[in-house]
């Protein structure tokens, strides 16, 4: 487990975190007028350690004090040189406080760490922040996607072949 600060700890999700955590991310999509996709692309939610901790992948929640989980984030590996960057949600009480960048940064760092060349994401117009984010810290658009609620998809090359 890792302080984020005296108020957040960020750790490593388990199945025991799976309700929650969908809780926590179908209700974030509702707030924006997503939907959730328990068949297709949120089906990863019902079992975290054989779709991220299993791939070789890496799922964390973020905890306040209460021990509620408060924000997710994952890697969800695509091949031997892309991993995806899924599920990274904050609830509103700790959106805009610098942790989304905080913790892309350290996925990004996570993914090099695991050998990849490029992350991939998909992303919905409407989360606004995400997206000015992810183009922060350099992702480029693409035109490919996968996700029918998103809109927008981006890449950032890790390393050269």
């Amino acid at each position: 487990m890792e302080n984020l600060s005296d108020d957040l700890k960020l750790r490593s999700a388990t199945n025991a975190d799976a309700a929650e955590v969908r809780a926590l991310v179908f209700g974030i999509l509702t707030d924006f007028g997503l939907e959730a996709d328990v068949d297709g692309t949120d089906r990863d939610l019902f079992d975290i350690e054989a779709n991220y901790l299993r791939r070789g992948g890496v799922f964390k929640v973020i905890e306040n004090t209460q021990g509620s989980i408060v924000g997710t984030i994952g890697l969800y590996p695509l091949d031997d040189e892309t991993i995806e960057l899924r599920k990274m949600y904050f609830a509103s009480e700790v959106r805009g406080s610098g942790l989304g960048q905080i913790l892309l940064q350290k996925m990004i760092e996570k993914a090099k760490n695991l050998g990849y060349l490029r992350v991939y994401l998909e992303t919905a117009s409407v989360l606004k922040q995400a997206v000015h984010i992810y183009e922060k810290a350099g992702f480029m658009p693409i035109a490919e996607k996968h996700t029918p609620r998103c809109d927008q998809a981006y890449i950032l090359e890790l390393a050269e072949k």
